[in-house]
């Protein structure tokens, strides 16, 4: 099932140019996900960037957000949505050579867990994901919110832009 899901990912790149895990069907043992897992890569890319990820059905959901996850309640950020990455992807770090997509160096800034506040599909659908990160430097609440310009989009269409927005949580 995840593996479709991976087929925007697995097209960009040139398995053997690229160490970025593929993501290709493996048999493996059916695992009972009790914990989420979730990853901010710093991506020293044409740009510098930050690829926020969150495990959710056996891939990891990825924004690219411009100035790196805000660690202040209301500040708004850009996240734009890119193609799911598989889960063997949020423990990359390295470099991805120049002239292939995305080429430059990725190094792990955040990892941990997190956990939906509701239902995380439907949140998804509706353009409004409400949830906690527990993180090595991040921790607390999170909105990732679609901008209306978008609307909805669905994997094989144009990136959505949202915001991903720190909470205030309580002290």
């Amino acid at each position: 099932m995840a593996a479709s899901k991976l087929e925007t990912y697995q097209k960009k790149r040139d398995f053997s140019r690229t160490r970025e895990p593929s993501g290709a069907a493996k048999k493996r043992a059916r695992r009972k996900v009790k914990r989420l897992s979730y990853v901010v890569q710093e991506h020293h890319a044409r740009r510098l960037h930050y690829d926020f990820r969150l495990e959710l059905d056996g891939v990891l959901l990825s924004w690219a957000v411009p100035k790196g996850p805000s660690l202040e309640p209301g500040v708004k950020r850009l996240a734009v949505q890119t193609e799911d990455h598989p889960l063997e992807y949020g423990s990359f770090e390295g470099e991805i050579p120049k002239g292939e997509y995305g080429g430059g160096t990725v190094k792990i800034w955040d990892k941990g867990v997190w956990a939906p506040l509701g239902d995380a599909h439907d949140g998804l659908e509706r353009g409004r994901l409400t949830f906690v990160v527990y993180g090595e430097k991040l921790r607390g609440g999170f909105h990732l919110v679609r901008s209306a310009s978008t609307g909805k989009t669905s994997r094989r269409k144009a990136p959505a832009n949202w915001l991903l927005i720190k909470s205030h949580d309580r002290q």
